[in-house]
């Protein structure tokens, strides 16, 4: 093993001499690809391990190990956020196109996106709230992804509190949460609705700190209804449709864009566009209208960000 092959970071020269290119192409990469680097005592080091992985990244004309099927072999990977009329929606494509199985992981936006990056899933499920307070997922997949996905839409959907029916704490905001006698039962991180509600903490007069519960965490909405339903917790963030699948009360806080996020490479394959198609059908559409806390004006429709450049 020779001396570059044993170093953990690597010089700009090294790199340069990896990648068979020169050195100002080394900075270019940084810059314009993202290429991973950090600058210590005024000179770059590029840690060889990130290095491998970002250059397997771009590899082209190869499908990765870990890419999965195409879904036009009869193999659906979605993953992210997780939603009741979603899920239901899966069961209606298996009625429809029995030759498709759709597989969701429940590993909230953040991992959605982050799996859509690696190429463990074919779509992407998404709610993240951007810093303007008005956009969704633009500004998170263009952190994570080298290029903009596809956005459709799947719907928008009432975001807010659960709370037992009656609502017997009396709470009526973020700040009730606060509370001596109010005990809540938390979403994890990197799930766009803990990202809401700790957006509404940072704008209130409470902190995290003075929330009993705050750090007790539930994987599904579903499970965070139940546990207000059991008595085990006075309140619980979540989405309106729980609340009305379980007879639980809500406080409402907003209404919020559910997005899928696909890579275009793979947009008209056979599975994702039966996946998109039903999302116009009235199967569809009957099935939303018996869920509370849905709007499906946009579902099924392309979104771009105001910047958003079609050209590569």
């Amino acid at each position: 093993m020779n001396e570059l092959q044993r170093n953990k970071f690597l010089t700009t020269k090294e790199v340069a001499k990896l990648l068979h290119v020169n050195d100002k192409m080394v900075y270019s990469l940084v810059n314009d690809k993202g290429l991973p680097a950090t600058k210590v005592t005024g000179k770059w080091l590029f840690p060889r391990r990130l290095v491998e992985d970002w250059l397997e990244t771009h590899i082209l004309n190869y499908k990765k190990p870990g890419f999965g099927s195409l879904s036009d072999e009869g193999v659906l990977l979605l993953a992210g956020s997780d939603d009741l009329l979603f899920q239901r929606t899966l069961s209606l494509l298996h009625q429809k196109d029995p030759g498709t199985v759709g597989f969701f992981a429940n590993l909230g936006s953040m991992g959605g996106l982050k799996s859509l990056r690696r190429g463990l899933c074919h779509i992407g499920v998404c709610h993240l709230l951007q810093d303007d307070n008005e956009e969704y997922n633009f500004d998170f997949a263009d952190q994570e992804l080298d290029k903009a996905p596809v956005f459709v839409n799947f719907s928008r959907r009432q975001q807010g509190l659960l709370v037992p029916k009656g609502n017997p704490k009396g709470i009526t905001c973020v700040a009730d949460l606060a509370g001596k006698d109010v005990t809540m039962v938390n979403r994890p991180l990197g799930t766009g609705t803990r990202l809401l509600l700790d957006y509404e903490i940072a704008k209130s007069d409470i902190s995290a700190s003075q929330i009993s519960g705050y750090q007790r965490e539930v994987s599904r909405h579903l499970d965070a209804g139940l546990e207000v339903l059991a008595g085990r917790a006075d309140v619980a963030p979540g989405i309106r449709s729980v609340a009305g699948v379980l007879g639980l009360g809500f406080v409402s806080l907003r209404w919020e864009r559910f997005d899928l996020l696909i890579l275009r490479e793979r947009f008209f394959e056979r599975g994702i566009q039966n996946f998109i198609g039903l999302l116009h059908e009235k199967p569809f559409r009957d099935l939303a209208a018996s869920f509370e806390g849905y709007d499906v004006s946009l579902c099924g429709k392309m979104l771009f960000p105001d910047n958003f450049n079609q050209e590569e």
